[in-house]
Formats: C-alpha cells, structure tokens, sequence
C-alpha cells in the first residue's frame, strides 16, 4: 500500500523538473548553500537511454552560455558541444548558400539535449543536489511549500515539506497546472501551431566523416514548411522536419513509403542520398506538437516560482528556448545576491523582469519561424541581411541586427530587442523598395537614406 513520509530541513527547496532548467538552477541554489531536492517524473535518461525520435538538438548560444559560466561549468559543457558559425541553405537543385551568424568568431552550438542533460545532472549531484527519479507530482500545498510525490516505480506518495518550490518542470508543468487550480485570476493560454515535427538523422559516411559541412546549422527552407539538421559529435547529424500535421502535403498526406520516398526526392532529393534508412525512420519515429504557453502570474507568494517552460513555452525557431530558460537562472541569481534572503522581493522582482522577456521571445520565435522556412532562400532576404550587416559595421553604435541582439547580445533584453528588431525592419522594408537597390546597396546614398530613417524614428 501507498504510504506517505513527510520531510522538513532549513533552507530546504525543492524542485520539480530535473531537465535542463531545472539541473542548472539547482546547480545556482546548492552553490548558495541550500539543501536541494529534485524530483523528477522520467527515470534517470544516464541509465535509460531516450528514446528514438526525441533527441531533438538544441543551438546553445550566448544567453545559455554565460548561464552555465556563473556557476563555472562551462568548460565540460564545451565538451559536448560543436560550433555553428552560419546557416548553410539546401535549394530544391541541390544548390548551397551560406549566410553567417554574425561576425567573424561568432557561432551558436549544437548540442544534444539528453547529452547536456546527462552532465548537467551529473554536474548537480557533485554539488550536493539530491535528484529523485520516477516521481510524479501530484499536489502541492501552495501556503506552506508542501508538495506531494507518487513514485510511479513502487505506488509510494511522499509529501515533502520545503520552505519553497521552483517549478521547472517544462510546458505541462504540475506545478503551473496547481497554480491554476488553487489560484483566482491565474492567467493561462496554450496555442499549438499547425506544424509538428519529427527528427531523422543523416549518418557518418562510409569513410566516418561528417555527410555535411558539420560547422553549419543546415536548412531546407521551403515555402510552408522546412528541414534543419544540426551535428553530433559522433559525426552524425540530427535532422528535424517541420511540418504541417494536415493538408494537401502534410504529415498525413504522406501515408505510404512510396509518397513519402517520392516528395524528398522532389523537395530534400539531397537527403535521399544521405540517409539510407529514411523510410523506416519517417514511420517509425513519432510525430510531435509544438506549442507556446503564456501564464501570469508566475509565482506564489514566497513560496512557490516558476521558471523556464514551466512559464514560458515556445517554439524552437530561435533556439532561444533552453537559453531564454538559462537566463532565468542568471536574473534569479542576481536577484538572490540583490534581495538576499528577502525571498518575496527576488519572487516579484523576477516576475516582473521576466514576463515581457518571454512573451517577446515567443514573438521572436514564431517571426522566425517565416524567415527560416521561406525567406531565408530568396534573393531578396539575402541582399536585405548584406545591407544590414555593412551598415551595422560602418555604424555599430546605432545598428545592432536582430539576430545578434537575440544571440549573441545578452545584456539586450528580449524585450528591447523585440521592440529595435521592429523599427528597424520598418526601415528595411522603405530600403529595399528604393529603385535600384540591387545595384545601389552599397552606396552612400543608401547609408545616408538609413541614417535618415533611424533619426526619423527615434
């Protein structure tokens, strides 16, 4: 029979969500001296292998970086993760186009999430943290900090008292969902888009060397839909397909071998070549959702915060969603050293920061979502990111590009960056529509136009 234990120690915290978030944050609360309890409802991915399908590969970028450097655990990070300097496009005739990142020496970095996952979670135990696996969480007591745990394993229910509670727990999070139940006003919205995804790989070569140029994030941007593949340091590469679950041409249209093996020889006929055992990936790996979720307010008193997806769920068409959470680790932290133990002051001021951050970020990343499966080929996008990035060189200090305030930027709040990265596409937008542009964008009347725009709109 199910049986219940009840647990009580100072600054005790519990966690709920031993994913990439939460393994970090614990990692930043241990470090400030508390006792730190995981619980965490999959068992331990290091002795249990993900399974097929949903190993999907993260862009680690700045904001995640200078996360995982203020605990000092960066340099094992770097370990597992292999450097992106641009995007390489993949055209319908097998054609390539490369575009950078940013500047010179500037990459986003491929990593596999149950990989990271793996260290950051060996990283957190070395530093004290205590991470319970196959517990499922199925209440909390908002008022005192009290949760209880189902150990899915035996049928044992625990309820751990804590003095409070960090939900990171991902997009259909428990401790959002008690937040809903037991809280009036408790502001929710779920949207799913009409994309999902499914990931296949493209092996090594028969030789063992990478299929592709692995310094690269590769897309086939079509239209409507796209394919990414990004690489591992097995010199394999991790394909993802996004695409419309209905429709004309869509994950249920392409209901047979022969459907699906003649439309990537139409549209990705370079992947036919690359991976031998398409076919039985396509029907054998799963198909998966992708939604956003918005939720206000994220905290409980003193009690209880939510962080990462728990708060905040997005799409991965920035590669911000693992950074954006990284991030919230590195705001409560300084939080922490401004208010001290003052635990209702670090709760609202983190909120309060926090929210606009993530709902541009969700903006940011549906926007994207256009650009890398449709602009991203065309002529025009590509002389629109040369003219911006020569006037970004010749005037640094009044033109920072989107993308390198969103990636490379992190003392840029998403939020600002939202809002310049809209002026100057309004900017763009009269630029590219002045006669000749194609033979003129490098010239001085074209800068001077710019000049002119952006004092206009100041």
């Amino acid at each position: 029979m199910p049986y219940f234990r009840s647990v009580m120690s100072q600054k005790k915290v519990t966690l709920i969500g031993a994913g990439l978030v939460g393994s970090l944050l614990s990692i930043y609360l241990a470090r400030r001296g508390y006792s730190v309890d995981v619980y965490e409802r999959r068992p331990d991915m290091r002795t249990n292998r993900m399974s097929a399908g949903r190993s999907i590969n993260l862009a680690l970028s700045d904001r995640g970086w200078r996360g995982l450097e203020r605990v000092g655990i960066a340099d094992e990070i770097r370990k597992v993760a292999l450097p992106m300097s641009g995007r390489m496009m993949h055209g319908v005739d097998r054609s390539l186009v490369y575009q950078p990142y940013g500047k010179e020496g500037q990459a986003i970095y491929s990593v596999s999430r149950g990989g990271l996952n793996c260290v950051l979670m060996d990283l957190a135990e070395a530093n004290g943290v205590t991470i319970h696996y196959n517990h499922r969480c199925t209440g909390i007591e908002l008022a005192n900090a009290a949760a209880t745990f189902e150990d899915t394993s035996s049928g044992n229910v625990s309820r751990i008292e804590a003095d409070r509670i960090f939900s990171t727990d991902g997009a259909f999070s428990a401790g959002r969902l008690q937040m809903q139940l037991q809280t009036d006003r408790f502001n929710y919205s779920q949207q799913y888009i009409e994309h999902g995804y499914k990931e296949l790989t493209i092996p090594p070569t028969a030789s063992g060397d990478y299929a592709m140029d692995p310094n690269a994030l590769h897309i086939w941007p079509r239209g409507s839909f796209m394919l990414i593949a990004l690489p591992n340091t097995d010199r394999s590469f991790t394909c993802t397909l996004f695409f419309p679950y209905e429709g004309e041409v869509s994950f249920k249209s392409l209901d047979t071998t022969e459907k699906m093996l003649a439309f990537f020889r139409a549209t990705f006929p370079d992947t036919l070549d690359l991976n031998p055992k398409l076919s039985e990936e396509y029907f054998s790996n799963p198909t998966a959702s992708l939604n956003i979720v918005r939720c206000f307010p994220w905290t409980y008193s003193d009690k209880l915060l939510l962080l990462g997806d728990a708060a905040h769920a997005i799409v991965p068409f920035y590669g911000q969603g693992m950074n954006c959470g990284f991030e919230d680790c590195v705001v409560l932290d300084q939080l922490m050293e401004q208010h001290g133990d003052d635990w209702s002051a670090v709760f609202r001021s983190f909120e309060s920061l926090r929210k606009p951050d993530g709902d541009a970020i969700a903006e940011l990343a549906l926007a994207n979502f256009i650009e890398m499966r449709d602009r991203v080929g065309q002529p025009a996008f590509l002389l629109q990111k040369k003219i911006e990035a020569r006037f970004s060189e010749r005037h640094p200090d009044k033109w920072i590009p989107l993308y390198t305030m969103v990636t490379f930027s992190p003392d840029i709040r998403y939020s600002e960056a939202w809002l310049e990265g809209q002026r100057q596409e309004s900017i763009m937008q009269k630029v590219m529509a002045l006669p000749g542009i194609e033979s003129q964008w490098d010239s001085t009347e074209t800068e001077q136009f710019m000049l002119g725009q952006l004092a206009a709109s100041s």
